[in-house]
């Protein structure tokens, strides 16, 4: 016999269940990034401990829970388990949980949901060794790129524009920098992971998510300078920011456009 649902909760229950998801992707996602960062394969061997090679048991897969649980140590040598693991798990079920929101049970909440996974692998492995790999940007500029074209607000025009405007101006600052300072201020990465914002928010949205990409980066600056390297020449990771402010402009660029406007 079906259990009955309270049709007021009938809003909540998809993006509960994207969020659930989200968890479980993001555990995924935290494997990729760290064998993303030692190149080695994320199918083989079987989840273990990096430091003492213990094989994780199911009920230490559960996502979140299972860190929380621990103590934050792995349970054969003890040592501390990273809390980058139960930080992208938990990114992944919020961003999961405001696609499912903002799109619905479609084609565009997995269309989305995949790019938001993209973006989240390139970013955790971006804030760790400043690397965007191509494995990551190239696919997201395909999706990126098909979804804001497959969409009614943005169009194929726009998209196509987004994504030229997006790799073609950050391309530009790149050999200026270079030429200007004699090193690099944007990695090639940041250049291409363009197409796929670019794209995904079009040539109207691109603006906006580039503009909330730099003011996150700014107000995470501090940390960079005072606190984490101690020193003005350390860089920051902008492919991080950039991936935010993305995210942000596809979740709420309809309600940024209706604010400006002032509807």
């Amino acid at each position: 016999m079906p259990i009955p649902i309270d049709p007021t909760l009938l809003p909540y229950v998809f993006p509960a269940a994207a969020a659930v998801l989200g968890l479980f992707l993001g555990s995924f996602y935290s494997v990729c990034v760290s064998r993303g960062i030692q190149g080695t394969s994320i199918v083989s061997p079987p989840s273990h401990c990096p430091a003492c090679g213990h094989r994780l048991r199911p009920w230490e897969l559960i996502p979140l829970v299972s860190w929380l649980a621990l103590g934050g140590r792995c349970s054969g040598c003890r040592q501390p388990i990273s809390i980058l693991y139960p930080l992208i798990e938990l990114t992944s079920a919020v961003f999961a949980a405001l696609v499912a929101v903002r799109f619905g049970p479609t084609w565009f909440f997995l269309g989305h949901l995949a790019l938001c996974g993209l973006f989240i692998i390139a970013s955790g492995i971006d804030f760790q060794v400043y690397l965007l790999p191509n494995v990551l940007t190239y696919p997201a500029a395909v999706l990126g790129i098909a979804l804001g074209a497959l969409d009614p607000a943005i169009g194929p025009v726009s998209a196509a524009v987004g994504a030229g405007l997006g790799f073609g101006v950050f391309w530009l600052l790149s050999v200026a920098y270079r030429a200007a300072k004699g090193v690099d201020g944007l990695g090639g990465g940041d250049v291409k992971l363009m197409l796929s914002i670019g794209g995904a928010v079009g040539g109207l949205g691109l603006p906006y998510a580039v503009l909330i990409g730099s003011l996150a980066a700014l107000i995470a600056s501090p940390y960079y300078v005072y606190g984490r390297g101690r020193d003005r020449n350390m860089p920051i990771p902008f492919g991080p920011f950039l991936c935010f402010g993305g995210l942000v402009q596809i979740l709420y660029g309809p309600v940024i456009f209706a604010f400006l406007a002032g509807r």
